[in-house]
């Protein structure tokens, strides 16, 4: 019974892309996202070994309850017998394949079979995995299932547990089950078009799924495109409907609890009536009816299968279709006409491959025909065409057909003349424009939907987007969503490019509906699962230097800002999204730039080409693209799989360089408006600039830019002019009056006139001034600090002291300051993570703190040493601080910047030489010290010494030449010596094993060298290292751009000026105008269009280096290549096609004159002119291609002559030392003169010959050789060959097929010394029957049986036959007959197999399978093959 969640699956649209959910979310608070049904996913997943057996175990349950077979329950005898010969049922199945209750009925005693009744559902037995042993490891599906099944079972078995994806569009192949010839060009287009269509369109391919005609060349086309294709290409989903009855070897497939795999191999040649599964298909449904060997079981079922799946909708991005179908026929006979007839009729449309033969030829020509018919009726009234057109009866229901124009068109595209390329959409037009509702708007766009599903941009272009229709930007609006969502970036330009605008397309509503589309694979995804704000996500990838993108929801715009997203689907009846479009138009967008929306949406996403498309609008696209870059960089971080993070870290460096590339353009036409870039204001990004995105996506190549680092100098210099040289700067530092003399340079005319307190004011406020101001105060600090440490550190605090204290107060006042300086108002949490997140903060708090600690301890007069030694430890972490001052220089910087990266290397490494240090050292102390106690002494011997030792501080007693016990302790008592090594007191020597130690230092020694030399590896220390001091430079500027003029420890005056100002008058801060500046409306609109004018020229630039690549030239020379093969491919068809016209024309011409000429002799003859025995024979029409070549050599030949015998004149005469006279072809007859014709003569002696003179020609005229040879008698040799036959058969009995036809076995012989095989035949000796190489191989009790079965043989041949041996005057002439053997349990059949028996050692004899291809002498091969065509057998 079918479940009833089942059969409600017929009239449900399928979920297949996942719908939107019904649920309220918003850009601000998006609290639940779509989730897409897991049980739908991408087919053939790899599964856990847990997750495979809980699948079977689903599948061995449901199946069983869910699908069925039939089973015979009644047998009754049939008069036919099976191929084996055995009693079968009128099923089909033996007696043995039935149920044992089968076979003892009570209840249909008596009555006929009646497959109504005696045929019964149960259970199915066989589904699962399938593997074609020896074909690789592809594993596929497969399911027998009764007749009756309702489509909905199969179809949720196919989309549920088999796990496919739901297609975009059905193709059902259809046409010749048996192995028919193409020609080689169109079974190439015909492959490649075919699985490109499926490839590209998610489609699936319906064969019959066995291996044979149209199914195996559809399982060969897909086989190539697996072997040719990358794994991300994905599979092409091939499914065989084939009936379970004919399949061979089916019993492999039966596994009652499922065959998880069952192995199933292929075996052609044992099949017989039967067919074999085709290996390359990935599922099978085996349709079973209960019988065997019926064909065309699974035909009904097929169909509506095939018009179920059509009448689904599948839905992806709003956008639903109903599964569009179309019929494919190649070749095919009257079942294939019967079902493009049921095809067109229930408006499936078809797709006729004209030139593969049979009745799709007959179909093209019939809708050629129709074409023209219409094309002259149209000249006609239109009232009268109308009448006539609606009278006609139509051929094969073309007419009523919906789709008969689609058909016709088809057929008169769809020949071998025309580009592969061309295939496809000849195919998938018929699909596009099958629906019969739609008119005018909807058709077009019932199409164009059809054309996204399918994802084939070529057919929108090329068939959509045509003058015949306008399209209107808000019609394309909806099938945008669709390919945004779908991720189809081809068809996104294409909309573009048709007038879609993103400024309109892009709403509150359109963003939400993307946000809710996401996959839940995306990592954005996850975020807002946890963070549930769209903007609070996006603040947190961007920065918090950043202000929010999108305004959280208040309670008064909660109603706008979750706006429902309603369940509808965009289907072929009409019902569409357009209604949340056109709801939506009254509604004030929210955002300042839709395009940077749509941006977002795509980069979170990952999807570069899409991304790429929508850059490429965007209005503010530097900071978009150093966004972009930054955003990406921080999900790489969060990201588990490592493919998916290099990719995004590949595609941040991408919008890096695209950034770069748009701001050089900006620099080479104009340097100060570039610069107005960098720190211009955007209100899209969060009032960020250029810079600070830079900087905090740590984009390296985009701060070293020249242009910036030039920028950045000006920065440094304030007002003052670069130009300045940084004496001029130290003189007026050091004498101030030098300002006024115009030694120093600014860059503004009105302080390079004025001589007032401005200039001052100017110069003082200079980053460089109050950076340089500042070193020369920190040295003065350093100096003072290191005077009290080393001169004056009296008990009571000095004022030298004092002003150190005071100094360290102005640095702990200004680091406050940084501190809490928020210009951005990012809250002091995030300032204080930032402000520690640098390392010279962490150094500078640290100093501060040491020097807390240790002035403590200096006040406390118990600890003042303590706290001396603390403060000299404090001045070392102060001295360390200038290696950040001097990061400003440009020589030093990259310098410090390779010192701090050694620092990093050198922890790694001191890890190593620590192990190696302390095992010499360990080893060393046991070796000479005995049981020292002292752990100081220890501690020496261990590290200390050993360490010492790297650097040539060797001991002096570790080899006993300077051993002095004077400078050790024997007993380790004096705590200022070492404890004696091992010595022999009485002699005053060492006893340790001198060698081991000395061996042990140089091999220590040795590898601590190597360790040492391989530290340093300067070179790629500097690598970049110019890059990061350019980058760590801004930090720098940026600090003293904003640090007070005054240096610590004056530094407190502008402090407490800046407290009254902020805390008492309350004074905003201003912000820094250099490196922050917001330009009027004016300004700012003028400079984005200049950028994006810039921005253009960037990527016109990008597209000319793509097409100057070496590699795109080849690849452009190379399709020049392929287009020009076509055309010339398609010229030598065009030329061969008008030959062969040609040739026929005059062929026919010829024939005419021919009997012409026949009617005129014999018309002459019969007015007396002439006598009977001169009238020339006309030859019949085409009578060389009908005849059958004869065994005295009457065949068709390519040259004139080669009528004649062939073999007969072969210059070497078999086994003797005799050369014939060459005689050419048109020499042979004997009517025709050859003077110079003078053969050799040759008869071989014979006893019982007698020596006479040659009598007789040979018919068949001249041989070259004189003589009777070595045959026995001059004139005919008679010969008799017997063909002796049997049918092929497999283990089973049953007969061997091939190309549908039965296989033959020949009994054949070799003799010795020949590596040919021969028919068992030959001349008889006189008075004989049997010829002598027939009675060499048979036993003489079984030569009366066989003479018997010579007079029941039949004749295929007499006359004539060309042997080597043949002469002018001797010749061969054999009676061919064959002896088959139509059963295997013959009686005869068997007497003849026990008595083959040779009585030669030398002699072979075997029965062999007839093929034209087995080594068997020429003229016999023409006799077998006349004994092939007697019976219809393969050969």
């Amino acid at each position: 019974m079918e479940p009833p969640a089942l059969r409600r699956a017929g009239s449900e649209q399928e979920e297949g892309f996942g719908a939107p959910p019904r649920r309220t979310a918003g850009l601000g608070r998006v609290s639940n996202l779509r989730r897409s049904n897991s049980s739908l996913g991408k087919g053939h997943r790899r599964q856990g070994p847990f997750g495979s057996s809980d699948k079977h175990q689903n599948l061995s349950s449901w199946i069983p309850e869910n699908i069925k077979k039939k089973e015979c329950v009644y047998f009754v005898e049939s008069s036919k017998l099976s191929d084996a010969g055995k009693v079968v049922c009128e099923c089909g199945y033996t007696r043995e394949q039935h149920l044992e209750e089968a076979t003892k009925p009570h209840v249909f005693q008596g009555t006929e079979w009646d497959p109504k009744k005696h045929v019964q559902e149960m259970p199915t037995d066989a589904f699962g995995d399938i593997v074609f042993t020896g074909l690789g490891q592809k594993v596929g599906k497969y399911v027998r299932v009764s007749q009756d099944t309702p489509s909905s079972v199969i179809y949720h078995l196919m989309t549920q547990h088999w796990g496919l994806d739901v297609p975009n569009l059905l193709i059902s192949v259809t046409g010749g089950a048996k192995n028919f010839n193409m020609k080689p060009r169109l079974k190439s287009i015909f492959r490649r078009g075919l699985v490109k269509v499926a490839q590209t369109t998610g489609a699936w391919i319906i064969t019959g799924g066995s291996h044979t005609g149209v199914m195996k060349q559809v399982g060969e086309a897909v086989r190539d495109f697996s072997l040719s294709s990358s794994y991300k290409e994905g599979e092409v989903i091939t499914i065989g409907v084939a009936t379970w009855g004919t399949i061979h070897r089916r019993e492999g497939l039966v596994h009652p609890t499922g065959g998880f795999p069952a192995e199933y191999s292929l075996d052609e040649e044992g099949q017989g009536s039967l067919t074999c599964l085709d290996s390359n298909h990935s599922h099978f449904i085996l349709v079973d009816d209960g019988t065997h060997g019926q064909y065309g079981v699974e035909i009904p079922l097929r169909t509506k299968l095939e018009k179920f799946i059509s009448e689904q909708t599948k839905e992806r991005g709003g956008v639903a279709i109903k599964i569009p179908i179309v019929c494919v026929v190649l070749e095919g006979g009257p079942g294939t006409l019967h079902t493009i007839y049921n095809a067109i009729t229930h408006g499936t449309p078809a797709w006729s491959w004209r030139g593969s033969g049979r009745v799709a030829d007959v179909i093209a020509q019939v809708a050629v025909t129709i074409s023209l018919i219409q094309q002259k009726l149209a000249v006609l009234p239109r009232k009268m065409f109308e009448t006539f057109h609606r009278g006609q009866k139509w051929p094969c229901g073309l007419r009523t057909a919906p789709d008969s124009d689609s058909l016709r068109q088809r057929a008169l595209r769809g020949n071998g003349s025309e580009p592969q390329t061309e295939v496809p959409m000849c195919m998938l037009s018929p699909a596009a424009s099958r629906s019969q509702d739609h008119f005018g708007h909807e058709n077009w766009d019932h199409q164009l939907k059809l054309a996204v599903a399918w994802n084939r941009v070529d057919i929108a272009r090329s068939e959509i987007f045509t003058d015949e229709w306008q399209w209107k930007p808000s019609d394309l609006h909806p099938t945008m969503t669709a390919a945004l969502i779908s991720n189809k970036p081809e068809f996104v330009k294409l909309f573009l490019e048709n007038g879609v605008r993103l400024k309109e397309f892009v709403t509150w509503d359109t963003l939400l509906y993307l946000y809710e589309s996401l996959e839940p694979s995306c990592l954005f995804h996850s975020k807002l699962q946890k963070m549930h704000h769209v903007a609070q996500v996006l603040r947190e990838l961007l920065g918090d230097f950043t202000q929010p993108l999108y305004p959280r929801p208040r309670h008064s715009d909660r109603p706008r800002l979750s706006l429902p997203v309603p369940h509808i689907k965009l289907n072929v009846q009409g019902v569409s999204l357009r209604a949340l479009y056109k709801r939506s138009t009254g509604h004030m967008t929210f955002t300042m730039d839709p395009v940077r929306d749509l941006l977002i949406w795509a980069i979170v996403q990952n999807r570069r080409e899409l991304a790429g498309i929508i850059w490429a609008q965007s209005q503010d696209c530097t900071a978009a693209a150093l966004a972009c870059s930054r955003i990406l960089k921080e999900l790489s971080k969060e990201e588990e799989d490592t493919d998916t993070s290099e990719d995004m870290l590949a595609l941040a460096d991408e919008y890096e360089l695209r950034a770069i590339g748009v701001f050089t353009e900006c620099y080479r036409k104009d340097e100060e408006r570039a610069q107005k870039l960098l720190t211009r204001v955007s209100e899209a990004w969060g009032k960020t600039t250029c810079l600070q995105l830079a900087l905090e996506a740590k984009d390296m190549k985009f701060v070293s830019h020249g242009g910036i680092q030039a920028f950045l100098t000006k920065v440094w210099w304030g007002q003052l002019c670069v130009d300045n040289g940084l004496w001029r700067v130290a003189l007026c530092m050091v004498a101030f009056p030098l300002l006024f003399t115009g030694l120093i340079s600014f860059r503004e005319k009105r302080l390079q006139a004025v001589r007032g307190p401005a200039r001052a004011r100017a110069f003082f406020n200079a980053p460089v001034v109050i950076f340089h101001l500042n070193i020369l105060s920190y040295f003065a600090f350093l100096c003072l600090f290191a005077y009290v440490l080393m001169v004056d550190f009296q008990p009571t605090p000095s004022w030298c002291e004092c002003a150190i204290y005071l100094w360290l107060f102005s640095l702990v006042c200004e680091e406050t300051r940084q501190l809490f300086y928020d210009p951005d108002e990012c809250g002091l949490m995030k300032k204080a993570a930032l402000y520690f997140s640098d390392f010279w903060n962490k150094l500078d708090v640290g100093a501060i703190l040491l020097f807390i600690a240790g002035l403590t301890c200096r006040l406390i007069p118990a600890t003042l040493y303590a706290g001396r030694v603390v403060l000299s430890l404090d001045f070392i972490m102060f001295c360390l601080r200038l290696m950040h001052i001097f990061t400003v220089s440009k020589t030093l910087g990259p310098k410090i910047i390779i010192v701090k990266r050694m620092m990093k290397d050198v922890f790694f490494f001191l890890f190593l030489l620590a192990v190696w240090v302390v095992s010499f050292g360990v080893a060393k102390q046991a070796i000479l010290i005995h049981n020292e106690r002292r752990v100081d002494w220890i501690f020496r011997g261990v590290v200390y010494h050993s360490y010492l030792t790297i650097f040539g501080q060797i001991p002096a007693y570790i080899d006993g030449v300077n051993f002095n016990p004077d400078q050790c302790s024997p007993n380790g008592t004096d705590p200022y010596k070492p404890k004696c090594p091992e010595s022999d007191m009485a002699r005053h020597e060492p006893a340790f094993p001198e060698w081991l130690t000395v061996l042990l230092l140089c091999l220590y020694l040795l590898f601590a060298n190597i360790l040492l030399l391989n530290l340093y590896t300067f070179q790629q220390v500097q690598e970049h290292t110019d890059q990061i001091w350019k980058f760590q430079r801004h930090d720098l500027i940026e600090e003293y751009h904003g640090r007070p003029p005054a240096p610590p420890p004056f530094i407190l005056l502008s402090h407490l000026q800046l407290f009254i100002r902020r805390v008492i008058l309350k004074i905003p801060a201003k912000r820094h105008r250099q490196l922050k500046n917001k330009l009027e409306k004016n300004e700012e609109a003028a400079l984005l269009s200049w950028e994006i004018y810039l921005k253009e020229n960037y990527l016109q630039s990008q597209q000319f280096q793509q097409r100057q690549r070496p590699e795109q030239k080849i690849d452009d020379i190379s399709d020049k290549v392929d287009t020009m093969v076509d055309l010339l491919d398609r010229d030598r068809l065009k030329r061969s096609g008008s030959m062969e016209q040609r040739l026929a024309s005059l062929e026919e011409q010829v024939a005419q004159t021919a009997r012409a000429l026949h009617w005129i002799v014999t018309t002459l003859r019969d007015s007396g002119f002439g006598s009977e025995a001169g009238v020339p024979a006309l030859a019949p029409q085409k009578a060389a291609e009908e005849q059958d070549a004869e065994p005295g050599g009457r065949k068709k030949a390519e040259e004139p002559g080669d009528s004649y015998h062939v073999a007969a004149r072969h210059l070497l005469y078999p086994s003797r030392r005799v050369t014939r006279f060459p005689v050419p072809n048109e020499k042979v007859p004997w009517e025709t003169e050859f003077p110079i014709y003078k053969p050799p003569f040759y008869s071989a002696e014979r006893k019982d010959a007698a020596a006479t003179d040659p009598v007789g020609e040979n018919p068949m005229g001249r041989t070259g050789l004189r003589g009777r040879g070595s045959l026995s008698y001059f004139g005919p040799n008679h010969a008799l060959h017997p063909v002796v036959t049997r049918w092929r058969r497999n283990e089973d009995g049953a007969i061997c097929r091939k190309s549908i036809k039965k296989m033959l076995e020949v009994l054949v012989v070799k003799v010795p010394h020949s590596e040919l095989w021969a028919l068992p035949g030959g001349s008889p000796e006189p008075g004989e029957t049997l010829p002598r190489k027939l009675k060499q191989i048979l036993q003489q009790e079984s030569w009366p049986s066989f003479e018997n079965l010579l007079k029941h043989s039949t004749e295929v041949y007499k006359g004539y036959m060309d042997d080597p041996r043949n002469t002018d005057n001797a010749w061969i002439e054999t009676v061919a007959v064959s002896i088959h053997f139509q059963d295997q349990n013959d009686l005869e059949l068997k007497r003849l197999n026990s008595n083959l028996h040779p009585h030669d050692r030398g002699v072979s004899i075997r029965w062999q399978v007839v093929d034209k291809r087995i080594p068997l002498y020429a003229n016999h091969k023409t006799l077998l093959q006349k004994v092939a065509a007697l019976f219809g057998a393969h050969y």
